[in-house]
């Protein structure tokens, strides 16, 4: 994983040749375009290779590899980017290549700088593990020191580039604070307490871990919902869920009569974890005070010093930064949700028949798209069945859906004759609603006739077809009645088609996205539903469209999906179906 820097400024200073000759790490300057013109005597030895064998070389032809030792693309090198683009970045992970041969995995950070009369270039560091990982193994003894006289510069550096990206590497609030908690322990710290301050100004103090030889232990019960914020206590943690600076703070601090309920709180805190120093400073953004990051100290035995508290402000400022965007996110997700739940209709009640359907977003976009799925009975006792595709999966495409869908349905409702001639009035309409300049969709309607039973009528605008699978287990696509998808502006005629709907089958109508693969054809798709469908045929019409989802969709899915199903009972369940209530489509977090 890489990531950059937030703060690139003040990495690009200038490296004056005896500090960079007193480096004890394996690095090089490069120049703007990535050639050797200093190296020091420990990556002389990690790459086997003689300064005057590096210098003047360009580096990421000599040294940079993949993981099967191939020199790797240039447009695809993160450290390319990085020279470049002038920007720090990290990775944990990265292959060289020794004189030998023989492949390296190692750890490196670049950090913009000037050197030699002021020539841009840029420092590279190398490691066989990073700093944080390096000081876990290490154990508690070197963590037990302050950590201004702890971390070097350059391990400082490392540290904010981490935790910059694996915190805005995720979405995700809980992650992103079991990340945070993960890169703070042990080398800062052997407790770190995490409170947040909710939408509404409640607080929540979300973790309270402790690390304990080698293992992160979290107390569940220190964790939980705090008393209010008061506006006048001069404490150190009501001070920064305000907003105040970093403070340090430790068993006296609140050894004083309490004044609020958070101080009581904090006495607790102290007294069960027995730390004998901390560290607190604010969780921030521009805006607002999202929450407080303490750290603490009760097995190592050096105190906090005003020192650490620049540090500690660092890491915060990071981390409010990726704590925001997550919230952000997710604040988005749930009205995208709320939204989705309001276009998707409800099924019908239809007396003989059952009905379920299934919707699940696109793993990479909002939660809302343009794939639907609708039914509604008509006034003469027939029941429509529709699903369609508008292409996008973003809140444009829904919205193009949700105008395509209403016109269907007035369309179809008003116009008599064949489906076909519904679905061309709705196609000389398409060309007028701009979130929908195209799209696929099945119209179909499923009637009970004394003569025969149930029977299916379809149109088909270029969409997949529908999948009729018998109570047997015989399944079947149903191709005819095809024609061209909306939005073309061909002047081509449309086709009607009609089936028999045996008892006990199940009508399946789906989306791309159910079947679609960048690792396998259509066809491929196609053919995985057929066997699927055939094998859970004889499930329950609820427990046939989830496993559907799960056994057909590929892992490598970036669509929105929607299936509708639809049950002709049997003799033996007719009884039932005569009093079934359609569930509720799901709509997958």
């Amino acid at each position: 994983m890489a990531g950059a820097d937030g703060d690139p400024g003040r990495a690009a200073e200038p490296v004056a040749a005896d500090v960079f000759d007193g480096l004890e790490a394996a690095a090089y300057l490069v120049d703007e375009r990535g050639v050797i013109a200093r190296v020091t005597a420990r990556a002389e030895v990690l790459f086997g290779r003689s300064a005057a064998e590096l210098i003047g070389q360009d580096a990421h032809a000599l040294l940079h590899r993949d993981s099967r030792g191939r020199t790797m693309p240039r447009a695809q090198c993160a450290m390319m980017h990085a020279f470049l683009g002038r920007h720090v970045e990290y990775s944990d992970r990265g292959w060289f290549e020794r004189a030998d041969g023989a492949l390296l995995e190692l750890w490196w950070l670049v950090v913009p700088c000037s050197f030699e009369r002021a020539e841009k270039g840029a420092l590279v560091i190398f490691r066989e593990s990073s700093p944080v990982e390096a000081a876990r193994g290490a154990g508690t003894a070197s963590a037990g020191a302050a950590l201004a006289g702890a971390l070097t510069e350059l391990d400082r550096l490392a540290l904010l580039a981490e935790t910059t990206t694996r915190l805005t590497s995720t979405l995700d609030v809980e992650e992103a604070l079991s990340r945070l908690v993960e890169l703070l322990m042990p080398r800062l710290a052997d407790w770190v307490v995490i409170d947040l301050l909710g939408e509404t100004g409640d607080v929540r103090r979300a973790a309270v871990v402790h690390y304990d030889h080698g293992v992160l232990v979290h107390r569940r019960d220190l964790e939980g919902m705090l008393p209010p914020v008061p506006e006048e206590s001069p404490m150190p943690l009501s001070r920064a869920l305000r907003g105040a600076a970093s403070a340090l703070a430790g068993p006296d601090t609140y050894s004083v009569e309490p004044d609020s309920g958070i101080t009581v709180e904090q006495q607790r805190l102290f007294k069960a974890t027995g730390m004998h120093s901390a560290a607190i400073a604010p969780i921030r953004t521009v805006r607002e005070v999202l929450g407080a990051l303490t750290l603490g100290r009760s097995g190592q035995p050096a105190a906090f010093t005003p020192a650490d508290l620049s540090l500690l402000e660092d890491i915060t400022r990071r981390a409010g930064l990726a704590l925001d965007n997550a919230r952000l996110y997710q604040r988005q997700q749930r009205v995208a949700e709320t939204m989705q739940r309001h276009l998707l209709p409800h099924l019908p009640t239809v007396p003989g028949l059952l009905m379920a359907a299934r919707y699940l977003p696109a793993p990479h976009a909002s939660q809302v798209g343009g794939d639907w799925y609708d039914a509604f009975p008509f006034t003469d006792g027939t029941t429509a069945l529709v699903i369609g595709d508008v292409g996008g999966h973003d809140l444009d495409a829904a919205a193009g859906m949700a105008q395509l869908r209403n016109m269907l349905r007035a369309f179809a409702w008003s116009q008599e004759g064949p489906l076909s001639h519904v679905v061309q009035r709705l196609d000389d309409a398409v060309e007028h609603i701009v979130e929908a300049s195209t799209a696929t969709l099945v119209l179909s309607c499923v009637e009970k006739r004394a003569e025969d039973g149930w029977r299916l009528r379809w149109t088909n605008a270029g969409h997949l077809p529908p999948l009729l699978v018998e109570q047997d287990g015989r399944a079947r696509f149903l191709t005819a009645g095809g024609g061209i998808m909306l939005g073309t502006r061909a002047a081509l005629p449309r086709a009607d088609a009609e089936t028999v709907l045996p008892p006990g089958s199940t009508l399946l109508l789906y989306t791309d996205g159910l079947i679609e693969s960048r690792s396998h054809s259509l066809d491929d798709g196609l053919a995985r539903l057929l066997a699927e469908a055939t094998a859970q045929a004889g499930q329950p019409l609820d427990t046939f469209c989830t496993e559907i989802l799960q056994r057909v969709r590929p892992e490598d899915n970036d669509d929105d999906v929607a299936v509708l199903a639809l049950r002709i009972p049997d003799s033996e369940d007719a009884g039932h179906a005569e009093d079934a209530v359609a569930p509720e489509a799901p709509v997958a977090p």
